[in-house]
């Protein structure tokens, strides 16, 4: 997937637990592992709002683009 999420990034800048950080935003630590791990589909935009909040942070520290070479392409 062509999008990374950076939200261990951010945790590790403000030494902040994933077990806090899932209470603050109102998610399981199960469902930020999800999101850590890339393995999310969508992500509302109230749970990113939240998870800003909570980070102080804007949607670009979380989340980021990243091209991905195209397989096509190389036929």
């Amino acid at each position: 997937m062509a999008i990374v999420v950076r939200i261990d990034v951010e945790l590790a800048k403000r030494k902040m637990s994933v077990g806090e950080f899932a209470e603050r935003v109102g998610l399981t630590p199960a469902n930020v592992a999800v999101l850590k791990n890339g393995r999310a589909k969508a992500v509302r935009f109230a749970t990113l709002d939240a998870m800003c909040r909570v980070l102080e942070c804007q949607p670009g520290d979380l989340l980021e683009w990243i091209e991905e070479p195209d397989s096509a392409a190389a036929e």
